[in-house]
């Protein structure tokens, strides 16, 4: 039986538009301590114990508000209406086209200019963790039907888990995922090139020049994505001579296997293992950081400083028909589950 968590909450900021209040959610088992704040559900803070007792914060992020309010790569944030990109920053539903803002070179990526990392949500305390609520108006970023989200942390013991639900009036492409950053060394170590990777997928979405995948579904046998069998980073890098990973992996869905990626850190002996309920995750190794952040302490944030393994749907999908459906229809609800476990080895 895991023992009781903690919940508390204060003030993390306000906002200088309205002076509105951002609020701060701490999560506290007797692994794990997880910071959240009502600013876009970001993750600011995972506290995680290592092999020598000594606890690390895990995620990349910033002290204050006012770095959350300034241009960064989405740390730790709730990523919507759709994560990912979406050719071209165009879609068809029902027989309307519809456009987007183009923000990740001759696409659209993350939900668009303002898209979910941005906005105030509304929180509600739980027993165990917060539940934030969001309703996105009818033709916000260009997106089709007024959509009613939920996002909800629970902690139990040394596990994370993240319940994504939303409802709509009109059908629109949906695609929610958390957008965190990851380093097991702590969020100030230079790289994490000795953190060894496996990811439970035999295919993969090859891209073209503007990461858009080019509709193949790709065995990952003898090719850099093959991390079926944990491979160290920096070795798998050299190896293939390639910058860096920023592709989506065709997850094997298994009910009695929860777990799809697991990242070992073998100097400090911990482990992140993240399942999830949707088909891919996005495996990427920060390659667009580039140390011009100054993150908490004043740590700086270079190239493959930390890892993001974002499950969600295929990118694209709404365009290509041979992907998974990443439509919902009024009447219907999206209901999907991750789960970020961590242990010490």
């Amino acid at each position: 039986m895991a023992a009781a968590v903690s919940v508390s909450r204060g003030l993390f900021g306000r906002l200088p538009s309205d002076g509105a209040e951002v609020e701060r959610f701490q999560l506290k088992s007797e692994s794990l301590t997880v910071d959240v704040i009502s600013l876009g559900c970001i993750i600011t803070a995972l506290q995680v114990q290592g092999r020598a007792a000594e606890s690390e914060d895990v995620v990349l992020g910033f002290d204050t508000l006012e770095g959350y309010l300034s241009k960064h790569p989405y740390f730790g944030a709730v990523i919507g209406r759709v994560a990912n990109r979406i050719a071209k920053g165009k879609f068809t539903v029902d027989g309307k086209e519809y456009e987007l803002a183009i923000n990740n070179g001759p696409n659209s990526i993350h939900g668009g200019l303002i898209g979910f990392d941005k906005k105030l949500w509304t929180p509600e305390v739980l027993p165990n963790g917060v539940r934030f609520s969001l309703v996105s108006e009818d033709g916000d970023e260009g997106y089709p039907g007024e959509l009613k989200m939920w996002v909800t942390y629970t902690l139990h013991g040394g596990e994370l888990t993240i319940n994504y639900r939303a409802q709509t009036t009109k059908t629109t492409p949906i695609n929610l995922t958390n957008h965190s950053y990851f380093n097991l060394a702590g969020h100030g170590a230079s790289s994490v090139y000795d953190h060894e990777v496996c990811i439970a997928a035999d295919s993969y979405l090859p891209v073209d020049d503007t990461m858009i995948p080019t509709g193949e579904v790709a065995s990952v046998q003898g090719s850099s994505f093959d991390l079926r069998k944990p491979v160290v980073l920096a070795a798998q890098i050299k190896k293939f001579q390639i910058d860096g990973f920023d592709h989506n992996f065709c997850v094997n869905l298994q009910k009695e296997q929860r777990y799809s990626a697991r990242v070992y850190h073998p100097p400090s002996g911990r482990v992140l293992q993240v399942g999830t309920t949707l088909p891919g995750i996005q495996f990427y190794t920060a390659n667009f950081l580039d140390g011009s952040l100054k993150g908490k302490g004043g740590a700086v944030y270079p190239k493959h400083s930390a890892f993001c393994l974002e499950a969600q749907n295929w990118p694209d999908a709404v365009n290509k028909p041979n992907f998974p459906d990443a439509l919902l229809r009024p009447g219907e609800e999206y209901n999907h589950t991750t789960w970020l476990k961590f242990s010490v080895v």
